[in-house]
């Protein structure tokens, strides 16, 4: 069978697993075996937010990153010895924040030994980091059990340079549909891209030294302006002028053809997608927020481990 063809049935695999294990998820999942876990949780995120605000974005992209290979497991946070894990794979590189995963967790284990999984306090994190940026809340579902594999091979993830039709199946193939592949697009409200994300979207789009036309020439202008060709390090605002803030600034810019991705132009090529990005753009009524929360949740259920599979790791970079 081909690769691709394995990558679809696993990926199927998984959201019918998902169905299945999600049932043994619910909100309060730790009420009597460690009623202050998600307390625990919350002050150390609030207290390394606080010191650095820009960890954010990179934990949030964890937990994606950790849910879209594998489902939600904590198989990102595992390190191997010859680092053939997913965490040495080319897109998780820049991830950021493992130390407050770390510091969660020896909380908890002092707290409440052996009973929070690695993998719920990803998601608390990542839930928690949006509150401190007085982003969207939501009750996060907790009784997911931790994964013991890891593997940098089967690291797929959506990439930047990815047009509507892959976005659509990738996001499909794990149970998420157009309005949660929008929504949740719209994390980067928050975070920074580098230069070498955009040079052929500015530089070379087809091959003939051309820029990307459905990007807004006035805004090209600009990028060509911080990232030159050769420019490897320079970072970019996601959402120019208000990065540091969760808001609904970055459906606007998408909808004028200002998203700094091709992932992110690519939501206005399809109808459905565009349809959400235009209502979601909207500066009175918006519902981003409570959808952003519905869609992390739908997320979070990807792939899940409940029960007596999995297990829970006494430190979340080495498997039990």
């Amino acid at each position: 069978m081909a690769a691709s063809k394995l990558l679809v049935v696993s990926c199927l695999f998984l959201v019918l697993l998902a169905q299945v294990n999600a049932q043994g998820l619910k909100v309060g999942f730790y009420g009597k075996t460690c009623p202050q876990a998600e307390g625990i949780v919350k002050k150390v995120v609030f207290a390394a937010m606080k010191k650095d605000p820009t960890l954010g974005a990179p934990l949030l992209r964890m937990f994606f990153h950790d849910c879209f290979v594998r489902g939600c497991d904590g198989s990102v946070l595992l390190e191997l010895k010859n680092k053939q894990d997913e965490k040495n794979a080319a897109p998780n590189l820049s991830l950021r924040g493992f130390g407050i995963i770390d510091d969660s967790k020896a909380a908890l284990e002092k707290a409440c030994p052996g009973i929070v999984s690695c993998s719920d306090v990803l998601a608390l994190v990542a839930r928690d980091a949006m509150v401190a940026l007085e982003g969207p809340s939501w009750e996060v579902e907790t009784g997911r059990r931790d994964g013991r594999v890891t593997n940098i091979s089967e690291v797929n993830l959506p990439s930047p340079f990815d047009n509507i039709t892959k976005l659509i199946n990738d996001f499909g193939t794990l149970g998420l549909n157009e309005k949660d592949l929008v929504v949740l697009s719209g994390g980067h409200t928050i975070g920074m891209g580098h230069c070498p994300l955009m040079t052929n979207r500015l530089y070379n789009f087809t091959g003939r030294g051309d820029s990307d036309p459905s990007l807004d020439s006035e805004y090209a202008a600009k990028l060509r302006m911080k990232c030159k060709p050769t420019d490897t390090t320079t970072a970019l605002e996601m959402d120019p002028g208000s990065f540091k803030t969760f808001d609904v600034s970055y459906f606007s810019l998408v909808a004028k053809r200002r998203g700094l991705f091709q992932s992110d132009a690519a939501l206005l090529d399809n109808s459905k997608t565009r349809g959400h990005v235009l209502t979601l753009a909207r500066p009175h009524g918006s519902t981003f927020f409570t959808d952003f929360g519905v869609s992390m949740v739908k997320m979070g259920r990807i792939g899940v481990l409940t029960g007596r599979t999995g297990g829970i790791r006494k430190t979340c970079r080495v498997p039990n």
